[in-house]
């Protein structure tokens, strides 16, 4: 796992970030200071994140709860495993996400995928053996890789906030297509995940009406 960045190295980066990129101003501007989004990592993590994809955030909450305590606080790649679907379901999950739990304890037990050493592979081997997974796709392993693994330099261009407020920054009408998005992103490294993290915090703030989404002038 890398270490992700203080508030003080986010701050550098975000002004380096519009240095290579001034259309980022605005955003850099009307976005107060934020920490890195932390969560746990390894096996752990990326079944959590699983678990809390489609439902409200109060349901995750009351379902990782169950799960916890179903697999005694040890959510493990051999716990799972240990654990049948129907068992799982009784903790509040669909049989998709169990099977998915299942799938990705066993990629780990497999040996298709190291958990426990993730950090020796690169960004794009990662995602790579992430994505071969059932039920994990690319949104998925780069926000885990990003959140999870603290990785420093991934954007989730397949993401609809980020590809809105990369519009909003931009001027233009439409929102880029996730390959487009990928080809924007480019400028900021090797600081794509702060690149994220503003654009995230810009989105959020205009949509809870913190701040007005002002035109850029003509």
């Amino acid at each position: 796992m890398q270490t992700p960045y203080w508030l003080d190295d986010i701050e550098a980066a975000r002004r380096t970030v519009v240095e290579l990129d001034p259309r980022l101003a605005r955003a850099h501007a009307e976005t107060p200071a934020f920490a890195w989004r932390r969560r746990t990592g390894g096996f752990e993590g990326l079944f959590h994140m699983i678990v809390d994809q489609q439902v409200s955030l109060a349901s995750a909450a009351a379902i990782w709860k169950r799960v916890e305590a179903g697999l005694a606080a040890e959510v493990t790649p051999e716990r799972m495993l240990g654990t049948d679907i129907e068992t799982l379901r009784s903790f509040g999950l669909s049989i998709q996400k169990a099977t998915y739990g299942h799938e990705i304890a066993r990629a780990h037990v497999e040996g298709r995928i190291d958990f426990d050493h993730l950090e020796r592979l690169s960004d794009e081997e990662a995602i790579a053996r992430l994505t071969a997974i059932k039920g994990v796709g690319k949104w998925t392993a780069e926000t885990f890789l990003m959140f999870c693994e603290g990785r420093r330099d991934v954007f989730p261009a397949g993401d609809i906030a980020l590809q809105e407020a990369m519009r909003w920054a931009d001027g233009a009408a439409l929102r880029p297509r996730e390959k487009d998005a990928y080809v924007r992103a480019e400028i900021w490294r090797p600081h794509r995940s702060v690149a994220a993290h503003l654009l995230w915090g810009w989105y959020g703030a205009v949509k809870r009406g913190e701040t007005a989404l002002q035109e850029p002038a003509v």
